[in-house]
């Protein structure tokens, strides 16, 4: 039986006046050691098979009076401009627009592999002026060009906006979500196709999500064993697999190679550290050596106090204001703990719970047994 683990929950608050939230530290326990087979479709993909990013820069029209303040955006009124010239409309010159209901957007979509003329993908509408909200605008046609320039999608449509707000004359506002971004659901429409070599050659490469040798040789294993000698690896990530030349025999050999079970090889150890959030995420393999460990923690209080001085009654004197500041150094002492060492994700848990480190603490706690060898990990800060 795999050994269950428990799931400890560390909560830091300090007090608002020093500019601190709390911190959230989360280890995250993987107790079973043993690893399941997963399909390959979700350890590797067909090399080929990828989306494409497209990216437009249009205009959102309908606005509420909450679009671009056009004398601070002056690429919104351009863009206006050009827009009505192009549908015939000539203005006057030097023609000064106040327009509250345009703002100007970046729309951004992902084409699907094997898109096909004519299939519609979604969009996301970002503005990039200085409008309050995008609720209830309709973006005009823009077109979607990729990375080298040719136009591959259409999109125009009315933005889902999922937040809201309002505001009050004296100046109060009140805003649930974001509303300068939005979503079109079908808001596009591929013009372009995007050519595939999956078809050409008489091979097709696998290639897996994470570089890992012992998983590569793990996917080979598994190919030939359905298909003998058709697959060999060509390094830690790609595997080349000898495919039929016939389309509808490789669309049909494709589908069952992405449904493979095949069991992973574990991964090296890992810690991953946020040090914006605090959280500590630590694998299976994290293993720790003897050590001792010793923590303390240092508060620095500055404080500032208005106190207010009156004269005495009749004295011609005037009331003064002074500010009487200070400044408290408090160090607490900690005591040393002894650390047993440990190969086992709980053990190694168990001996840092048991210093009582808080999540700050406990990150600064990890790089010095990083750097002092007695933490068997790869340690990431991110």
């Amino acid at each position: 039986m795999p050994r269950r683990t428990s799931l400890r929950i560390l909560t830091v608050t300090r007090p608002l006046s020093r500019c601190v939230l709390g911190l959230l530290t989360v280890v995250c326990l993987l107790g079973s050691t043993a690893v399941e087979a997963e399909r390959l479709k979700d350890l590797a993909s067909i090399g080929g098979v990828r989306q494409n990013q497209l990216i437009g820069y249009g205009l959102v029209v309908g606005l509420d009076g909450s679009g671009d303040q056009t004398t601070q955006t002056p690429f919104t009124v351009q863009s206006i401009i050009n827009m009505l010239g192009n549908l015939g409309v000539t203005l006057p010159p030097g023609q000064s627009l106040q327009l509250k209901n345009v703002a100007a957007v970046m729309v951004t979509a992902s084409l699907p592999p094997y898109a096909r003329p004519g299939q519609q993908i979604d969009v996301t509408v970002s503005s990039m002026g200085n409008a309050r909200s995008l609720k209830g605008g309709t973006l005009l046609m823009t077109p979607l060009k990729g990375a080298d320039g040719q136009v591959y999608a259409m999109a125009q449509g009315s933005l889902a906006v999922s937040g809201a707000g309002g505001a009050a004359p004296s100046g109060g506002k009140v805003t649930v979500n974001h509303l300068s971004a939005g979503r079109i659901p079908s808001g596009a429409t591929v013009e372009r196709a995007v050519a595939s070599p999956v078809g050409q050659g008489d091979s097709v490469f696998v290639e897996l999500n994470n570089t890992d040798f012992g998983t590569a040789q793990k996917v080979v294993d598994a190919i030939n064993a359905v298909a003998p000698g058709s697959a060999q690896a060509v390094d830690g990530r790609q595997i080349q697999v000898r495919a039929p030349d016939d389309i509808n025999q490789r669309v049909a050999f494709l589908g069952k190679l992405e449904n493979l079970d095949v069991t992973p090889a574990i991964q090296a150890a890992k810690v991953i550290i946020n040090s914006r959030t605090g959280s500590v995420v630590m694998n299976q393999k994290v293993a720790l050596q003897n050590c001792a460990v010793s923590h303390g923690s240092l508060t620095v209080t500055i404080s500032n106090e208005q106190q207010v001085s009156q004269p005495g009654a009749f004295s011609g004197g005037q009331t003064a204001v002074t500010n009487k500041g200070g400044v408290d150094i408090k160090q607490e002492g900690g005591n040393i703990f002894n650390i047993k060492g440990g190969t086992n994700l709980a053990d190694v848990v168990k001996a840092l719970n048991a210093v009582g480190a808080n999540p700050l603490e406990l990150i600064a706690i990890l790089q010095a047994m990083k750097a002092s060898g007695a933490l068997r990990a790869e340690l990431e800060v991110i």
